[in-house]
């Protein structure tokens, strides 16, 4: 067996889903960090409420990433709402 990935979520993200950070088994056919989240959307009411229109902002394994970074299993990924300023 694989080792899952570990899904760190960060400010009004953390709040709307409900935990800091999960892991996860890849299932086959998730291969980048846009896949993976929307799989995430499809199968949680709470994570697809969260992501709706949002502009997320991914890193993969602490490095800044995109919706077509390939992740694999043991990776870390984390999601970020866009940052706002004042």
């Amino acid at each position: 067996m694989s080792a899952p990935v570990t899904i760190l979520y960060f400010a009004r993200l953390r709040e709307a889903v409900g935990t800091p950070e999960e892991q996860l088994s890849l299932p086959d056919g998730i291969a980048t960090v846009g896949a993976l989240v929307a799989h995430l959307a499809d199968a949680d009411e709470d994570k697809r409420f969260a992501f709706d229109g949002m502009d997320l902002k991914f890193a993969v394994n602490q490095e800044q990433a995109d919706a077509d970074t390939p992740i694999r299993p043991g990776d870390e990924i984390a999601l970020f709402p866009p940052v706002t300023g004042g």
